[in-house]
């Protein structure tokens, strides 16, 4: 299932139209369903859970001899691998500096990928999301930030952020790039036409 419909891609994609008739800016929206499969974490706490399976078996006056301990140990360990693999569970297991640096990580390899540090007078601007992190952030290249200090993009980040952790993704996209052409109308004002990256919202599964 997509994370947004292609009628709400669309959307997101005139707003950037838009914005950048009126400015230099060059903006690339990027929306992940999440930053990393994080795969090792499902591992880490079944092993650790299961390590505990012989103490709590023997202090509840359950005993078992050796070989009955191991196998309860191998079926613990299996069964919490494959439980924890569920999405959600596995992302409550991840500490929230884990998640956002992962997050961090995978939004500067995008503006990268993009090529939004190659454009013309260095005004690459990329918006980032990752949904299962409810993780924002904006990445300027030197010809917005030497315009425009990063603590422009922090409220309108916070205020992005909160409309994903509501489900509001969509309404949080187009919010966040009216308020973002706000500031680069003014600062860096459309002095010829051009468009050389993609409108469209690039979606990574």
């Amino acid at each position: 299932m997509a994370l947004l419909s292609a009628s709400e891609q669309q959307q997101v994609a005139q707003a950037i139209s838009a914005v950048e008739r009126e400015t230099d800016a060059e903006l690339v929206t990027v929306l992940a369903a999440r930053a990393d499969d994080y795969t090792y974490i499902p591992l880490l706490w079944a092993s650790l859970l299961a390590l505990l399976v012989p103490g709590a078996i023997n202090y509840f006056g359950a005993w078992l001899s050796a070989q009955e301990l191991l196998l309860v140990q191998w079926l613990s360990f299996a069964g919490l691998s494959l439980l924890l693999r569920i999405p959600s569970l596995t992302t409550r297991l991840i500490p929230r500096a884990v998640r956002h640096w992962r997050a961090s990580n995978l939004a500067r390899r995008q503006f990268l990928e993009h090529n939004l540090h190659h454009t013309s007078g260095g005004t690459g601007m990329l918006i980032f999301v990752s949904e299962a992190e409810h993780y924002v952030e904006i990445l300027v290249d030197r010809g917005i930030s030497s315009r425009l200090p990063d603590a422009t993009w922090q409220a309108i980040v916070m205020d992005f952020t909160q409309r994903v952790k509501r489900g509001e993704t969509l309404q949080g996209f187009l919010g966040c790039i009216q308020a973002c052409g706000e500031h680069l109308k003014q600062h860096l004002p459309a002095t010829s036409e051009r468009n050389e990256l993609p409108n469209h919202l690039v979606i990574l599964p």
